[in-house]
């Protein structure tokens, strides 16, 4: 596979700025302090937001609640003016904006124009789809918008085996779209967006590693990358853990039943340098409450760095440096502790 780290590097040297340099010191200077005293400091605006296009999705997959349809949140779609509104505010700050949450990004009428507004702002766009509604025509739209990163989900290399967790998908669509953006690159001439397969490991999938490895070659994109799945039920096992001990986030202990692998730390940086905002404006913490049950604030009510600067926010900041074992989105996480470099 073609090696993405030059390429993904030189575009954010070229487009970090002294400010968005600065905010990050800020950033990391806080949390260190606040891990260390165990109360919560916190300087700086988010270096990375994840920004919700709808929570619609076209496929039913088992572990997630938007293909289940069990949201108790409203379905929608993300407003231009939200996003607009959020860019003039933060853009010079941000660095990263992922158009993802809930929801399959590309049911959204508008998403390419919402990616060439964040180009506007020379802030690096990505987003993850399941890639059945990349037509030629849209292919062509994705690549001048700007965006930087695009995941395909991919999730099996035989119908069979794709259907099990992508329920309702056809595999066949998800290979036209992936060639759909390969030829519309090519034409363009343009290196962006990188195009990354990602294979989400689970027990029906995980004989199909490699093949999956060779069908990124053979489909030209930029790398295959491997995930780790999220289960919500896993203390008594589950079909979907993997046996292969490195892609699973669970372990088996002597008397039968699983726990998560990940220890549960008094820190998470993603507190500190991230947050995620739902298509009407919601802002959670993480992409873990998936069904904002830890709103922070209302962005359109509020500006967002009342929210950010908040007394909720440092409250659940500092719960998390407490006693994060007792927040019920922390307790199956297997991110949140490790910071850049």
């Amino acid at each position: 596979m073609k090696s993405h780290v030059r390429t993904a590097g030189s575009y954010l040297i070229r487009h970090t700025t002294p400010r968005r340099v600065a905010n990050v010191a800020k950033l990391y200077a806080s949390y260190h302090r606040s891990r260390l005293a165990k109360r919560n400091f916190h300087s700086g605006m988010p270096a990375s937001v994840a920004i919700e296009p709808t929570t619609s999705c076209n496929l039913g997959c088992p572990e997630c609640p938007s293909g289940l349809k069990k949201f108790t949140r409203p379905t929608g779609m993300l407003r231009d003016e939200l996003l607009t509104d959020l860019l003039d505010e933060i853009g010079p700050t941000l660095q990263h904006l992922q158009f993802y949450f809930q929801g399959e990004p590309f049911i959204h009428p508008r998403i390419t124009d919402l990616f060439a507004k964040a180009a506007e702002y020379g802030v690096y766009t990505s987003t993850s789809t399941n890639a059945h509604f990349i037509n030629p025509s849209r292919a062509e739209d994705i690549v001048r918008s700007g965006l930087r990163q695009l995941i395909i989900s991919i999730d099996g290399t035989t119908q069979e085996v794709y259907e099990q967790y992508r329920r309702r998908g056809s595999l066949a669509k998800v290979l036209e779209g992936t060639r759909h953006i390969i030829e519309a690159k090519k034409r363009l001439n343009s290196p962006w967006p990188l195009v990354y397969f990602q294979f989400l490991v689970v027990r029906p999938n995980q004989h199909q590693i490699d093949d999956v490895l060779r069908l990124g070659k053979e489909t030209g994109v930029d790398e295959v990358l491997f995930k780790t799945a999220q289960v919500y039920e896993y203390e008594k096992g589950n079909p979907l853990i993997p046996t292969l001990d490195e892609y699973a986030r669970y372990e088996k202990l002597p008397d039968g039943t699983y726990r998560i692998k990940n220890k549960l730390l008094n820190q998470c940086w993603k507190m500190w340098h991230s947050c995620v905002l739902t298509w009407d404006g919601r802002v959670v913490p993480c992409c873990f409450d998936k069904d904002a049950d830890h709103q922070l604030g209302q962005f359109g009510e509020l500006p967002f760095r009342q929210i950010w600067k908040g007394e909720a926010y440092g409250n659940f900041r500092g719960a998390i440096l407490k006693s994060r074992g007792e927040i019920d989105i922390c307790t199956n996480c297997s991110e949140g502790t490790k910071v850049w470099g």
